[in-house]
This record gives C-alpha cells, sequence and structure tokens, in this order.
C-alpha cells in the first residue's frame, strides 16, 4: 500500500463548507478510483486542511495526486486555495478497527 498526504491552505469561505463539499463530491468519487483503500480529511488549524489517500500501489496514489489537484482546480476555486505540499511513501505499519470502516460524514 501507498500513501499520499496533501496539505493546503484556504483563504475563502469556511472549512465546514470545504468539508461538506469535500464529503459530498470527491471523496465519494475517489473510492470508485482503482486500488482506493482509504481517504481521510483533516482540519489541521490556521485555516489549513490535510488529505490522505491509501491506494495500493505508487502509481495509483500518485494518480490521485493529480485528480485532487484537478478537482480542487475545477470545483473548489471558491474557496482559493493554495497546494502547500504533497507527500507520499510506501505503508510500512498499518493498524484500523471497524470504525476505520465506517464513512465519517460531515
Amino acid at each position: 500500500m501507498f500513501a499520499t498526504a496533501r496539505s493546503y491552505r484556504v483563504a475563502a469561505g469556511s472549512i465546514d463548507a470545504l468539508m461538506h463539499r469535500i464529503d459530498r463530491d470527491f471523496a465519494e468519487a475517489l473510492t470508485q478510483e482503482p486500488g482506493f483503500v482509504s481517504y481521510q480529511a483533516l482540519e489541521i488549524g490556521h485555516e489549513q486542511v490535510m488529505t490522505v489517500s491509501v491506494f495500493s500501489t505508487r502509481e495509483q496514489a500518485q494518480d490521485s495526486n493529480e485528480l485532487a489537484a484537478r478537482w480542487v482546480a475545477d470545483e473548489l476555486a471558491d474557496f482559493e486555495i493554495e497546494r502547500l505540499g504533497v507527500s507520499g511513501g510506501e505503508v510500512m505499519v498499518s493498524r484500523a478497527s471497524e470504525q476505520a470502516l465506517v464513512p465519517e460524514h460531515h
């Protein structure tokens, strides 16, 4: 498995409204991508959010970065989002409870 983390600064609108749109539109679409394992979106403070995507292969994880960049540009212009960084790598240790399998909606 491979994970990728993307961080963003949100210059306009509310984090709640942004998370609702991510949940409603992007997260559901991402689950249909080949190799999808998991996705989380986090508020990390100071008008910043981070997303974490996990896919079966490195290529699929990298493809998710391109998909996210296009989606942010096309669908979230009203939030004036700036991508701060992208990092990722092979998942070396992983644990999850049954709770992790229940979608969290905002």
